[in-house]
């Protein structure tokens, strides 16, 4: 069923929806509201209402739902889970039920489409950045849910999703935030590690020979540090996102957020 403005030309849409809002059991929402309550606590603030976010992508003339949710939610045929992550405690990932899963579904449903605040926030009308963002979908970082692992100063949850796959697609977030008076855990740890393999990119393309500076005249380092080199035999291309030089990395000290990278500390 056709939920936004436009379906006839490539565009990405973002929703802000009320945590918990159209769920049929309220445990999404009395577990956020308990949360919030410890944190406004903490931080000595006033409680605010929580929002949590999805992404609606038009592309080729179909449309497609990103979206947290629980692996075992999968009711659609038409819903495909591209990753999963632990939810709370990582060994708990044995069990479906304690696994998020991001789900990308074609003509997918969003049962709480009506509690939406604002509605559809066009994000981009640009046909890559469309097709960038259903690309990038099966290589988020699938740390645990609730924790922060990657040390990106707050939790990981369907918002860190939603603004990691902004970023990485090139959209421009800095004026971007929930409705007024509200919070959305999470969206700012996906904008930092989208911008630490943003980081890394460019010292990676710092190694390619280029012609000298036409300002200057002057030719480009030619001797970078071998830190800022791609690890050889990377079983994720691209998606290696920092420098880390702690024992228990490869030869050059990359650690590939993903969790998906195959590379082994030489000479073991």
């Amino acid at each position: 069923m056709p939920t936004g403005p436009d379906q006839t030309s490539s565009s990405v849409d973002l929703y802000w929806l009320p945590l918990g809002a159209g769920d049929r059991f309220p445990t999404v929402a009395w577990s956020g509201r308990l949360y919030e309550v410890l944190a406004a606590a903490s931080g000595r603030r006033a409680r605010a209402p929580l929002f949590h976010s999805l992404l609606e992508v038009h592309v080729d003339g179909k449309r497609w739902v990103i979206e947290m949710a629980p692996v075992w939610h999968v009711a659609e045929a038409s819903r495909t889970v591209v990753c999963e992550g632990a939810v709370g405690v990582p060994w708990l990932r044995r069990s479906r039920f304690f696994r998020y899963g991001v789900h990308v579904s074609c003509d997918g449903d969003i049962p709480d489409l009506s509690h939406a605040v604002g509605g559809p926030r066009r994000m981009s009308s640009k046909d890559g950045r469309a097709h960038a963002v259903l690309d990038l979908a099966a290589g988020f970082p699938t740390s645990t849910w609730g924790l922060d692992e990657l040390h990106a100063g707050e939790m990981w949850n369907s918002n860190s999703l939603t603004s990691w796959l902004l970023a990485r697609s090139g959209h421009t977030l800095l004026s971007l935030s929930p409705p007024v008076y509200g919070r959305a855990p999470g969206w700012s740890a996906g904008r930092v590690v989208a911008a630490r393999h943003d980081t890394a990119a460019s010292g990676r393309r710092s190694l390619v020979p280029a012609t000298p500076d036409l300002a200057t005249g002057k030719p480009p380092n030619q001797n970078p540090s071998p830190g800022n080199a791609k690890p050889p035999g990377c079983a994720v291309a691209g998606r290696c996102a920092t420098v880390d030089s702690r024992p228990g990395r490869n030869a050059l000290g990359w650690r590939c957020w993903s969790g998906r990278c195959s590379l082994r500390p030489a000479g073991r």
